[in-house]
């Protein structure tokens, strides 16, 4: 009986992880500290964030700063930028101020990005661990239904669930999650098949821990590194997905998103490049600064460079 009740007091306690990964005091600060450090001395990276944190603070502080409706009309249409104080990057073809409508699609379009992804971690980590986890019959059935997914034209796919259904940010959201989880399953579902048999999962079993808690508590916290990594590329994706969407007419008519200013806009290209190439702009170096932040993770989750 003494026995038992130690199963039982063993299984109830912290369970064991793998050394510098878990939560504990033990090795964790070390290891986050290094990580940190890592992705400090990456410059690249460091300019992402400073970039993303510029952006945020554009799309956040920016509507209160420069108080102006991007769908009112502001002047003549095609004005050129620097002309009037009331549209300071130009006007696009209706004489809606370019500018307002950059720091107002910002919201837009990173609200959507960031629904989208968060939709594609739920889909693709609950995939990925089930499938990794437990393999056998239900890893090949899971694993089929994201081969289904992964073969459909991912963009092409996005548009008929978004014609489906009157286009809005939770429609054009459910559209990117739908087709955009099956990459980050195959990483989840990697990550738990290369440590469901390591020692330190192999004792939570030992101690009687049950399934969902040795996933929860154990195995999931060790795979976090190439899932953070891949979260932030997949907001990378996410907004190009929308752009690429509104650019085709399905966006969201009701709010303004970069996507659709340059879509609304592309027939003045080569007469009025400020309509397109801000929105243009922002777009890119978003997504940019996502890259460089993926990157610098990645770096800094390398043990490889771990010591240098």
């Amino acid at each position: 009986m003494s026995d038992v009740a130690g199963l039982g007091d063993m299984a109830s306690a912290d369970l064991p992880v793998a050394p510098g990964l878990g939560s504990g005091d033990g090795g964790a600060g070390r290891p986050g500290r290094e990580t940190l450090r890592l992705f400090v001395r990456n410059r690249a990276a460091v300019a992402g964030v400073v970039m993303l944190l510029g952006i945020i603070f554009m799309t956040v502080a920016g509507p209160r700063i420069y108080d102006h409706d991007p769908k009112d009309i502001v002047a003549r249409p095609l004005t050129p930028p620097g002309e009037i104080a009331e549209a300071r990057l130009g006007t696009d073809y209706l004489g809606r101020d370019v500018l307002a409508g950059v720091i107002g699609g910002g919201t837009t379009s990173l609200t959507v990005a960031a629904m989208a992804a968060a939709m594609v971690l739920v889909i693709g980590i609950s995939i990925g661990a089930l499938a990794g986890y437990y393999g056998g019959w239900l890893d090949s059935a899971l694993m089929r239904f994201t081969e289904f997914f992964q073969v459909l034209p991912a963009l092409l796919f996005a548009m008929v669930l978004v014609a489906l259904f009157e286009p809005s940010m939770w429609t054009i959201a459910f559209a990117i999650g739908v087709v955009a989880w099956p990459g980050i399953a195959r990483i989840t579902r990697a990550e738990f098949l290369r440590l469901k048999n390591l020692e330190f999962v192999r004792a939570s079993r030992a101690v009687g821990a049950t399934d969902w808690r040795i996933i929860r508590r154990v195995v999931f916290p060790n795979a976090l590194p190439p899932l953070i990594v891949s979260a932030t590329l997949i907001m990378g994706t996410a907004i190009l997905f929308e752009a690429g969407l509104a650019f085709l007419g399905l966006g969201d008519p009701n709010n303004t998103s970069w996507g659709l200013m340059i879509g609304l806009n592309r027939g003045n290209f080569l007469t009025a490049w400020w309509s397109v190439t801000f929105p243009g702009l922002a777009i890119f170096f978003t997504v940019l600064s996502f890259s460089l932040i993926g990157d610098g993770l990645q770096d800094a989750y390398n043990p490889k460079l771990r010591g240098r």
